[in-house]
C-alpha cells in the first residue's frame, strides 16, 4: 500500500548538495552488455525532459545548425524514436503524463498551469476555453511515489510547473527538489543566470548559468547515491523563453550563421502567423548547446561511476518547438506549425531511450508511434516494479518496441487541447492511428485528416477522399474523449 502524500510530507528529508564533476566519455557502441555484477542491484532510472525542444532541434534528428554532440553520441548507444509525441502541444499537461503515465484529461490539468480560466478570459475569440485544474492532483500516483515506495532515492531538478507549494515535487514523491516550483520559465532575478530568486533553489555565484547548475545538482545526487538505487528527473528550463545564453555561445553561433548561405525564406506566413523556416537563431542555438553539454555531464557521470550499465535513460521534450511567436526561435520543418498547435510541429518531439541489458540495436531508429504516457510504464517495467492499480495507466512500455516487436504500431494516440495557445493555435483535439491523423477544430467543428506517411507536413487534407476512415477516426476520438472525461470549450453568449 502506498503512503498518503499528505501523511508522508512531514517525513520527507530534503537533501541539498553542491559541487562539480568533470566530464568524461559517455557510453556508446553496439549496445551495453548486461553486467551480472551490476544487475545484482536494482536498476537506476534517469529521465531528462527539455522544455520546448523541437523535433528537429538535435543533430541526430536532422539539425544542421545546432550542435548537440553529447546527445548525438548518446543516441548511438540507444534507440531513437522518430514518431514520438508529447501528450499536449503545451508543457504542463505533458508533464502530468510523464509523472503519471496517464492522459492529462483524467487529472484535469489540460493547459499550462497559470493560463486564464474562462471566467477571466479577455481575448476576442469565438469560444471560451474550457476550465482546467491548476495542479497535479495529490490523489494521482506519481512515478516518484512508485520508486520511493520500492526503496529508491528520488530527485527532481528543474522545471515542475504542476502547481504551487502544496503540490511541489516533495509532496509528489521526490526526496529532493531543486528548482521545481510553479514557474513555467525562469522569472526571478537574472532569469537563466544567478541570482535566480527561485523559491526552491539557492542562488549560485553571480552569473552561473542555469543548465550548468541543474546538471551539477543532478551529478551530485547521482554521486551521493551511487551505492543505492535512484530515480533522477532532470527537467531543464531550456529552451523556453526568455531566450538567453552565454556571450561565448552567442558569439559562436553568430559567426557560424554568417558563414552559411541559407536556401529559401527565413519566414513564411501560414495559418495567420509568421512561421520560421530556417534554424539560424544564434541565442537559441546557444541554449540548445548548453542543454546538450549539461546533459553530457550527467551521462558522463553515469559512465565514470560505473552506473551506465545499470541505468535506464529516457530523453524527451514536453512539446514541439516554438516557431510561430515569442521570438520565433526555431524551425520545425518539415513539420507544420509548432508549440501550441495540434499540427505535428506542436506535438512531435525527440525521444531517445537507452535500456542496458535489453536486446535492441544500438543507434537504431524506431518508427513506432509513442508518447509521453509511455515513460512511466517503461521505467517501472525496467525496474521490475508494479504499476499502480488504483490509477490505470494509458501508456505502454517502450521496451518491446525497442526489441523489435511490432505490437502497438496501430495503437491510437490522442490529444485534447480545449484552449487557445499563446502561439496561435485554437481549441482542438486529434487522434493518430497508424499513418492516419485526424484533427477536430472546435471553433467551426471542422475535421481535417492527413496521411502522415505521404504528407508529414500536413499540407493535404484528405478527409473527403476517405469517408470510411474518417468515420472510424471520429468514432475513436469521440469514444476516447468520453472515457477520459474531456472538457470542451463553450460558445460565447
Amino acid at each position: 500500500m502506498f503512503l498518503s502524500k499528505r501523511s508522508s510530507v512531514r517525513s520527507l528529508v530534503c537533501l541539498f548538495v553542491s559541487g562539480i564533476m568533470t566530464c568524461a566519455t559517455s557510453v556508446a557502441g553496439s549496445g551495453i552488455p548486461d553486467s551480472p555484477a551490476k544487475r545484482q542491484s536494482p536498476p537506476n532510472v534517469l529521465v531528462i525532459v527539455v522544455d520546448d525542444l523541437g523535433w528537429t532541434d538535435l543533430g541526430c534528428y536532422g539539425s544542421g545548425f545546432y550542435e548537440t554532440p553529447s546527445l548525438d553520441k548518446f543516441a548511438q548507444s540507444a534507440v531513437r524514436f522518430t514518431n514520438a509525441y508529447s501528450t499536449c502541444p503545451v508543457c504542463s499537461p505533458t508533464r502530468v503524463s510523464i509523472m503519471t503515465g496517464r492522459y492529462p484529461q483524467r487529472n484535469g490539468l489540460t493547459d499550462y498551469a497559470g493560463a486564464p480560466q474562462p471566467q477571466n478570459w479577455k481575448r476576442n475569440t469565438p469560444l471560451l476555453p474550457a476550465p482546467y485544474r491548476l495542479e497535479l492532483a495529490l490523489e494521482e500516483t506519481t512515478l516518484a511515489e512508485i520508486f520511493r515506495q520500492a526503496g529508491y532515492a528520488t530527485c527532481f531538478a528543474g522545471k515542475w510547473h504542476l502547481g504551487g507549494e502544496p503540490y511541489y515535487p516533495q509532496q509528489q514523491g521526490f526526496d529532493v527538489n531543486i528548482g521545481g516550483c510553479e514557474w513555467g520559465h525562469p522569472r526571478g532575478g537574472k532569469h537563466f543566470f544567478s541570482p535566480y530568486a527561485n523559491p526552491s533553489m539557492s542562488d549560485g555565484p553571480d552569473g552561473e548559468y542555469l543548465p550548468e547548475r541543474l546538471a551539477s545538482e543532478t551529478v551530485n545526487f547521482i554521486t551521493s547515491h551511487r551505492d543505492k538505487p535512484f530515480l533522477a528527473v532532470l527537467s531543464f528550463y531550456e529552451v523556453h523563453t526568455p531566450l538567453m545564453t552565454t556571450p561565448k555561445l552567442k558569439e559562436k553561433y553568430q559567426t557560424k550563421k554568417q558563414s552559411i548561405r541559407f536556401a529559401g525564406p527565413l519566414f513564411v506566413d501560414r495559418d495567420g502567423r509568421k512561421v520560421r523556416q530556417v534554424q539560424e537563431h544564434a541565442v537559441y542555438a546557444g541554449m540548445v548547446e548548453a542543454m546538450d553539454s549539461a546533459t553530457g555531464r550527467v551521462l558522463d557521470t553515469l559512465d565514470e561511476l560505473g552506473l551506465a550499465e545499470n541505468t535506464l535513460v529516457v530523453f524527451t521534450s514536453d512539446n514541439g518547438g516554438l516557431s510561430t511567436s515569442e521570438g520565433h526561435p526555431t524551425s520545425n520543418l518539415p513539420l507544420r506549425a509548432g508549440k501550441g498547435w495540434m499540427y505535428e510541429g506542436g506535438i512531435r518531439v525527440p525521444m531517445i531511450v537507452r535500456a542496458p541489458g535489453k536486446k535492441y540495436s544500438s543507434g537504431s531508429e524506431n518508427d513506432t508511434p509513442v508518447n509521453s504516457n509511455d515513460i512511466f510504464p517503461t521505467a517501472t517495467e525496467y525496474a521490475g516494479l508494479n504499476a499502480p492499480s488504483s490509477n490505470p495507466l494509458d501508456g505502454t512500455s517502450l521496451l518491446p518496441a525497442m526489441s523489435g516487436e511490432k505490437a502497438g504500431a496501430d495503437r491510437p494516440l490522442f490529444w485534447h487541447y480545449p484552449h487557445y495557445g499563446n502561439q496561435g493555435g485554437s481549441p482542438s483535439a486529434a487522434v493518430r492511428r497508424g499513418n492516419w491523423k485526424l484533427i477536430h477544430f472546435f471553433e467551426d467543428d471542422h475535421r481535417a485528416m492527413y496521411n502522415l506517411a505521404d504528407d508529414i507536413g500536413e499540407d493535404n487534407d484528405v478527409a473527403g477522399k476517405h469517408p470510411e476512415i474518417l468515420q472510424e477516426m471520429r468514432t475513436l476520438l469521440d469514444q476516447w474523449s468520453q472515457d477520459v472525461g474531456a472538457k470542451f470549450p463553450t460558445r460565447k453568449q
